[in-house]
């Protein structure tokens, strides 16, 4: 694959007391994901996830809450002819409602892990709902 069409992510599965995983919507854009970014040069992708969530819902995860779920691949969901190479964890804490949305992030939704709504990005609904599923 060319290395340029591929963009590099941290993202955090943050759940509720339901088990449903949080998901959010940038501004501008129709498929919801779990939240998270780009890497910054240099930066080690469990801080780019600690990054992003605070800045996206203002939540101060500690990096030892954070369980590596591996670096999974799929089809970008709003950079056509893209692929993401995502950092993925699992936060083991539970959220009691939605958080606040910031920056960029227009709206957040809980979807259950076997959600196959058509609005949910490729990377959480045919990678990371599964993975979690099988777990």
């Amino acid at each position: 694959m060319d290395k340029g069409r591929v963009i590099y992510i941290a993202a955090v599965v943050l759940r509720n007391e339901a088990g449903e995983a949080l998901t959010v919507r940038k501004r501008g854009t129709e498929s919801f994901m779990f939240p998270g970014g780009k890497r910054e040069p240099g930066e080690p992708p469990v801080e780019t996830a600690r990054r992003e969530i605070r800045e996206e819902l203002g939540l101060d995860l500690r990096a030892e809450d954070l369980d590596s779920l591996g670096t999974l691949r799929a089809p970008a969901a709003n950079e056509p002819e893209h692929t993401v190479e995502c950092a993925a964890y699992a936060w083991r804490g539970t959220l009691g409602a939605l958080p606040e949305v910031r920056a960029e992030i227009e709206e957040a939704r809980f979807y259950p892990l076997d959600s196959r709504a058509p609005e949910i990005a490729p990377l959480t609904r045919d990678v990371v709902f599964p993975l979690l599923l099988s777990t």
